[in-house]
């Protein structure tokens, strides 16, 4: 029998009325959430500094709407809201049931906080040494912990850090029983996951083709109707807006990920072997993933104080831009020295100058700097405005990803309080081989001058320090001109912001799409990058506007 898992939220601070809409829109089977992107932590840690709760309130907000709902029916509630405190957010469904006059077991997932330990804190992607403390350290749990809570009778599992897929995976494995050895079952599941992970990202929003998406005002948020097999169908309710396609569907798969080997706790998903099928309207079949042993080793998500920084941003307008810009920026550093400062960053997008200083004085980022901006407004280019007033400098967190052994790292699962214990996993050193098909020879012919966007879609975001940037067409033709066309040289002559900075680039024959990992653009993660677009959400569309050499045949 078919597990429909539906999503009710793709970050912290989306649609509260999500959950509701899910568990009233048709049978679902388990409701699941996502609030922790890699910023959401330092932000938790920020309310934990202040006082407050050091997991997601809104989570109870929706829970309190569907929880007497899921405990008739049946439905299983699964979130990682539990954020930095996922005991104090059971204890609180907990208290909220009560209230409510319902009954509710309540599992808490933790075990993954390492803060305090001894950690190597080499970066995994720069191999720099940390010698700042952390505020945070967290490991990626996977699913098995959320699995045995389900086995254990939980109705609302809560968990801290757990891989976005494990919400999708762990009920998989109570449902169907996979073994840690079901490499194949487990990364059908963790691509259902990644799918769905990010809301109406699966039915039709932040589409590049948006206008073929009817009522985005009104979409529906993702169902997976995970199989024994691992394969799925990705669906949503009928009667809302927004639409599933193979489009929508190949563009969430491209979504932060890096190579097309999909590390993972409990399996290495191949995204290299996905088959994507329109089955019937807002139908998109998943199917024929491959899986590998998982690595030896998890990932940590540390998070330590960065110092303090602050931003002025001037509008230039009229004549003579760039000379403008020079002016500016003279005028300020003669009244503040640019030396006084620990970094610098100084981005002229016309028509916007922004400078952005850090230190670890916030007296020399705050109202020094902001002050002395100010202070050129009448001694400046002329049509000086400003679009910020001054201001202190804001404390600002650096996202620093480590890598620990697996086997360092113990998940605890209680139910109600009392402990659960969670199978250790045994891989075997069978799996998939990685052999994939080649993109197809282009055959040429006349080309035309025209956005790369009028053939390609493209969908962009953020990976700590580093920005993906997943680009794909609609047939095998039109692949085979874009992996030849589309190199790392090229794709730097299209965007020239990104010269200096070392590309990956990877090819998925069966996505028609090829992926960039750009490394460094982010700086020290979004939480520390000076971007305007400090997640790289917009990169994408930056690339779809630039003019390409596309074959004739192809437009529209």
């Amino acid at each position: 029998m078919t597990l429909r898992v539906a999503n009710c939220s793709g970050f912290y601070g989306d649609r509260l009325s999500a959950a509701r809409e899910m568990v009233e829109g048709g049978p679902i089977d388990v409701l699941t959430g996502d609030w922790l992107a890699e910023l959401t932590m330092l932000i938790l840690a920020g309310n934990r500094l202040k006082g407050r709760p050091g997991y997601a309130p809104t989570f109870l907000k929706q829970v309190e709407q569907v929880l007497g709902t899921c405990l008739d029916r049946g439905i299983k509630i699964v979130s990682n809201a539990g954020g930095l405190d996922p005991e104090g957010c059971a204890a609180a469904v907990t208290d909220l049931a009560a209230r409510l006059g319902l009954r509710a077991s309540v599992a808490a997932v933790s075990g993954d906080d390492l803060t305090g330990r001894d950690l190597d804190l080499t970066n995994a992607d720069t191999g720099e040494r940390l010698d700042a403390t952390p505020l945070t350290a967290n490991a990626y749990l996977g699913a098995l912990p959320i699995a045995a809570a389900l086995r254990a009778g939980a109705d609302v599992v809560v968990t801290g850090r757990v891989t976005d897929a494990a919400l999708v995976t762990g009920p998989g494995i109570w449902r169907y029983g996979w073994r840690p050895t079901d490499y194949d079952a487990l990364a059908g599941s963790v691509a259902a996951g990644h799918i769905i992970e990010c809301g109406c990202q699966a039915t039709g929003g932040n589409y590049a083709f948006f206008t073929e998406i009817p009522d985005l005002a009104h979409c529906g948020f993702p169902i997976a109707e995970l199989e024994s097999d691992g394969s799925s169908v990705i669906t949503k309710h009928p009667g809302t807006g927004g639409a599933v396609t193979v489009g929508t569907v190949t563009a969430q798969l491209l979504y932060e990920i890096g190579g097309p080997h999909y590390l993972g706790p409990d399996v290495t998903a191949h995204f290299d072997t996905v088959t994507l099928e329109q089955e019937a309207p807002d139908r998109v079949r998943v199917s024929g993933v491959r899986g590998s042993p998982p690595p030896d080793t998890l990932k940590v998500a540390v998070n330590y104080l960065g110092g303090y920084r602050n931003t002025m941003t001037l509008m230039l307008t009229g004549l003579d831009l760039e000379e403008k810009a020079r002016v500016a920026q003279e005028a300020i550093w003669a009244r503040v020295p640019r030396e006084a400062f620990d970094e610098v960053d100084v981005s002229y997008d016309p028509p916007l100058l922004r400078v952005t200083v850090k230190s670890a004085d916030a007296q020399v980022a705050g109202r020094r700097f902001s002050s002395a901006v100010v202070e050129t407004g009448l001694a400046s280019y002329p049509g000086f405005y400003g679009l910020t007033p001054p201001g202190n400098a804001s404390p600002y967190g650096v996202y620093w990803p480590v890598l620990v052994p697996a086997g360092s790292v113990t998940a605890r699962v209680t139910v109600d309080g009392t402990p659960v214990e969670v199978p250790v996993a045994e891989h075997s050193a069978n799996g998939y081989d990685g052999v994939v098909a080649e993109a197809p020879a282009h055959s040429g012919g006349a080309t035309v001058r025209a956005p790369l966007g009028r053939v390609a879609g493209a969908r962009s975001g953020d990976k700590g320090g580093n920005a993906n940037l997943g680009v794909w067409v609609r047939s095998a033709g039109q692949y085979g001109w874009l992996a030849a066309y589309l190199t790392a040289d090229r794709l730097r002559e299209l965007l020239p912001q990104l010269a200096g900075y070392r590309l990956d680039r990877y090819e998925l024959p069966n996505l028609h799409a090829v992926n960039f990992v750009v490394h460094g653009l982010l700086g020290r993660g979004v939480a520390a990058s000076p971007r305007l677009d400090p997640q790289a959400k917009a990169l994408g569309e930056e690339l779809r506007a630039q003019q390409a050499d596309i074959p004739a045949e192809y437009l529209p």
